[in-house]
Parts: structure tokens; sequence; C-alpha cells
């Protein structure tokens, strides 16, 4: 049985971390669609298109991914794609809450069988989140472990013109 799964974020940028769970998700499912949410709420650093377009680089080598921007109910967006699985990381135990209200609020909307799912990251990018390495990044400071060498590129250009 083929399965699509969608994994959804802001990806600004994206990090270490969402590629090793994009990996990992890919060996499991027959197609993961990353799914790059527009979300002006959290006023973004990257506009939408450049962050599709960092993420689209940085996981070009994966054959059964693929990445798309979204800006719509994420439900709507995984019945177009023909997912029947959101992919969620877990990172602490303090993201579980806001976790568990977003997958109960998405089974609620999407009226045939769509479920969540969690992955927990690798040991060493527990702790990194894309507001952190965007702050670091900010203030100068070596962000080369956590992100992929184009994203590190982008950041050092938008926080270190000129260097």
């Amino acid at each position: 049985m083929k399965v699509i799964a969608i994994y959804p974020g802001t990806f600004d940028p994206i990090t270490n971390g969402h590629v090793d769970l994009v990996r990992r998700a890919a060996g499991i499912f027959s197609r993961v669609v990353v799914a790059v949410a527009e979300n002006r709420d959290k006023r973004p650093l990257l506009p939408m298109t450049e962050r599709v377009d960092l993420t689209r680089g940085v996981l070009a080598e994966l054959p059964n991914v693929e990445v798309t921007g979204f800006a719509n109910l994420l439900v709507d967006c995984a019945r177009r794609h023909g997912a029947r699985v959101i992919l969620r990381g877990l990172r602490a135990v303090s993201d579980f809450e806001y976790e568990f209200q977003l997958a109960a609020m998405n089974r609620r909307l999407a009226k045939e069988k769509i479920e969540t799912m969690f992955l927990t990251p690798a040991e060493q990018y527990a702790f990194v989140s894309s507001s952190m390495i965007k702050e670091v990044a900010r203030l100068g400071g070596e962000v080369s472990d956590f992100v992929p060498p184009q994203v590190e590129r982008r950041l050092r250009e938008i926080f270190q013109p000129g260097a």
C-alpha cells in the first residue's frame, strides 16, 4: 500500500533537524510532501517562495520528496496531494500539548481519515529550532552544524552583508 505523508512547517529556514526527519520519513512512506506554510503570523524572515526554493534545493537528492507552498488549511493541502498522514516533529515534551491540539483539530476538519504521526529528531538536533538558528545567525554566531550549506550562506548574506 502506497502511503503519502505531508510534513508541514514554515521552514524559516529549513534546518538539519528538518532534513533528518524528512530523510527518515522518505524511507517509511512512498512519498513525502514537504509543505511550506505561508504563516504571516510568525513574520517569517524569508518570503514563502524563497523558503520553498531553499527547501527544494536542500531536499533535491530525495526522489520521493516533493516540496510545495501553501496558504490554506493543512487538511486541504493534504487532500490536494493525496496525503493520508500528517507528519510532525516533536523535539521536547513542551511541543506535545500544542501538537496534540493541532492533531485533534486536523482530525476534526478532515472528514476522511487523515492521521497525524509524530517523529522525534536525532539527538544532535533535539534542541534546534529555526527561531534559534536565526537568532544565532543574527548575532554573528556559527550555524554550520545546524543548517545545510546553502541555508548558512543565505543567512550570512542577510545578517552579515559584505562579510
